[in-house]
């Protein structure tokens, strides 16, 4: 019985993902009822405590029940070099904010993202703005998704 009380939890609220990266952070959001994840913003500054600001005041907006982070990872599913920073990244946001922070597979999130962003004409420098937060939203909707079939798996 506890794990469907787990997963009832997480079926209602807003989520919030990152696309972590050294020079800038791609943010989305996206509501467990609809499951469907949306580009927000790109966080550019690069100083830890400016970031946390940021995502302290999208946290007071949204009100999200959970956090999802972008694990980077070679496509053979070794770690990359910015797996470690990642994981400390996640590690901060969970204890900063005491919401429960998960880790998501984002090996192709900015091949999607550009590709996405090819599709409606934005193209080469145009991108450069938009492709974190576009590879943020690709990340929380592929959470929803695996989220979403694990559920119906479990149901069946």
């Amino acid at each position: 019985m506890p794990e469907a009380l787990a997963a009832s939890i997480l079926t209602k609220g807003a989520v919030l993902a990152f696309d972590f990266g050294e020079k800038r952070v791609g943010v989305a959001v996206g509501d467990w009822e609809m499951g469907i994840a949306h580009p927000l913003l790109t966080i550019n500054e690069e100083g830890n405590d400016a970031r946390f600001n940021i995502i302290a005041q999208l946290i007071t907006e949204w009100r999200p029940v959970q956090l999802v982070v972008g694990l980077p990872a070679h496509m053979d599913g070794t770690e990359h070099e910015l797996s470690r920073l990642c994981r400390r990244f996640a590690r901060r946001l969970q204890g900063r904010f005491n919401l429960p922070t998960v880790l998501m597979d984002e090996r192709l999130s900015s091949d999607h993202a550009s590709l996405s962003l090819n599709e409606i004409g934005i193209r080469g420098r145009a991108q450069k703005e938009m492709l974190d937060q576009v590879a943020a939203q690709h990340i929380l909707q592929s959470h929803f998704d695996t989220q979403r079939a694990e559920t119906h798996h479990h149901a069946t």
